[in-house]
């Protein structure tokens, strides 16, 4: 059985588990976000990436992967509101996005808690900035139910110096949570922790947007994540000199997950389609990537 979506997308085959090239669409396609031919120079002649279309439906969850220097950073940015693009827009929910929003929940590989406030204060303080008028006796209730939500109920009024770094990510997690935004965009969230650990919560997260069907645009460079978390997979390229000339990074493909969404990290290398998906974008990464 075959499926498309938006741009030029690699469809695994959920009988035979094979990927098949998909042609390309109209890259004005409709969906929550919508990102149209966005591209970035810091050098003019030279662009980092360009001509980069894509969209992602409410509710879904979708990772970009990349080797550095292919702009998924930047592109994340440009979605957070923190950047801009040389070209193109971004919108969301019918609106381009110009400048930060609450309603674009950030969360970056440093957890950025400030070291003098609780997590109960600095979760709170997050919520504050949405709801200022919200009183105090639901500000206290809203905030519990997010930190329970990951798990940290015991260690609601420690402060950051007493958390492992992994506790650290998950209120991180909560807070972005917490202001209950539109979106959610993830910058390798779980890139400095333990194998273990980012395990553990790679599980508790994939369950938490189960539960709030939150929309997700997530950077990882673990291929394994990437097909644990998303329902498609972006696979970028980098900018390169060619014998015709300098050719710009970009969206290559896009990736259609076909393994049913209640998988877990644990039962992952079982379901039958996972080492056909993997092998494809490891074979990208490898070979047409075009890392330098």
């Amino acid at each position: 059985m075959w499926s498309e979506s938006s741009d030029r997308e690699v469809v695994i085959n959920t009988l035979s588990a094979e990927p098949v090239s998909v042609l390309p669409k109209d890259p004005k396609m409709s969906g929550f976000l919508k990102v149209e031919q966005l591209a970035k120079a810091y050098q003019a002649d030279k662009p980092v990436f360009a001509d980069v279309s894509f969209g992602i439906d409410r509710g879904e969850f979708v990772c970009i992967i990349g080797h550095s220097g292919c702009g998924k950073t930047t592109i994340l940015n440009v979605l957070a509101g923190l950047d801009t693009a040389s070209s193109g827009h971004a919108f969301m929910d019918g609106r381009e996005i110009a400048g930060p929003s609450l309603e674009r929940g950030v969360v970056f590989q440093g957890h950025a808690l400030m070291p003098w406030l609780t997590v109960r204060q600095n979760i709170a303080f997050a919520v504050k900035s949405r709801w200022p008028d919200m009183a105090r006796t639901d500000l206290d209730a809203h905030v519990e139910k997010f930190v329970a939500l990951v798990g940290l109920s015991h260690a609601i009024d420690k402060k950051p110096s007493q958390l492992s770094g992994g506790m650290k990510q998950r209120v991180g997690i909560a807070r972005a949570f917490a202001i209950q935004p539109k979106m959610l965009l993830l910058d390798e969230p779980f890139g400095a922790l333990d194998a273990l650990t980012r395990g553990t919560i790679q599980d508790e997260l994939m369950g938490i947007v189960r539960d709030t069907q939150q929309t997700v645009f997530m950077i990882t460079h673990d291929v394994d994540e990437a097909i644990l978390l998303a329902d498609r997979i972006l696979l970028m390229t980098n900018g390169q000199e060619t014998a015709a000339g300098y050719v710009p990074g970009g969206l290559a493909e896009v990736v259609v997950n076909p393994l049913p969404r209640s998988r877990t990290r644990s039962q992952l290398h079982h379901l039958e389609g996972y080492y056909p998906l993997r092998n494809h974008i490891v074979d990208f990464l490898v070979t047409r990537a075009k890392a330098h």
